[in-house]
């Protein structure tokens, strides 16, 4: 079967680390072979609209490439399951004081734990063919796409889906939707901008979304309020939008 570890594996031994327009093209051209395969094998084992993971990143600095933590939530029959957090060394260790005063994380704290691909290889499986969602996924979605360009990997499969933007059109009274404010508004506490909170806070929240739009599953959210769901695909990505009345 084709995983993303295995298919990270083949194209960096087959390009060999070199750079230029023609290793990029045949970067992309590999990822889009591998992603058929990936597909394939996903579909066969699993009921893919049901595969629903939160996911939350916190970065070093203000470089989009810089994540330092990544947090995960599975959502399984309307509740969270299982909730994961790993530190990330980045490329570049320069940790900005204005982002260590926002979560907490410093050079040391990462000195030991595995680089972006390493980590994010642990959950391949997990995010092959999943829907995810990140509250203000314009900025989570950006940070994994930055990553996997600086290490020359391919985008998984996926799809996506921004809790901001299901909260504004759901709950439009509150103040803000910021994830602090839902976080108060559903009666939860948390430790905000650890990102394993964040990624669990984001998922109670999408659960209660779909509840109070009194559909089966947050996959149906996205058709109930006239959002485009974003996508992640072997040659690029779209954006998840909200359709304005």
């Amino acid at each position: 079967m084709v995983t993303w570890v295995r298919a990270r594996a083949l194209v960096m031994a087959t390009l060999g680390h070199e750079a230029g327009a023609g290793s990029s093209a045949a970067l992309a051209e590999f990822c889009r072979i591998a992603s058929v395969g990936v597909k394939a094998s996903s579909n066969s084992s699993r009921n893919l609209a049901l595969k629903t993971i939160a996911i939350d990143f916190e970065t070093a600095n203000e470089q989009r490439g810089s994540a330092c933590s990544v947090g995960l939530a599975w959502i399984e029959d309307g509740q969270v399951v299982r909730v994961e957090e790993r530190l990330i060394r980045p490329r570049d260790m320069r940790f900005s004081p204005f982002n260590i005063g926002i979560h907490g994380i410093r050079p040391e704290h990462v000195e030991d734990a595995g680089e972006f691909p390493e980590v994010m290889d642990e959950f391949a499986d997990d995010f092959a063919g999943a829907t995810m969602i990140a509250h203000n996924a314009a900025f989570d979605f950006s940070v994994w796409r930055a990553c996997l360009d600086q290490y020359r990997q391919c985008y998984p499969e996926l799809t996506y889906m921004c809790s901001v933007k299901m909260a504004q059109k759901v709950w439009p009274h509150l103040v803000s939707h910021k994830l602090n404010v839902l976080a108060q508004h559903l009666g939860l506490s948390f430790l905000h901008h650890n990102a394993a909170e964040d990624a669990a806070v984001c998922a109670e929240a999408s659960i209660a979304i779909a509840r109070e739009l009194r559909v089966d599953h947050v996959s149906e959210v996205p058709q109930a309020i006239g959002m485009r769901i974003g996508r992640l695909f072997a040659g690029g990505y779209d954006a998840c939008t909200l359709r304005r009345q």
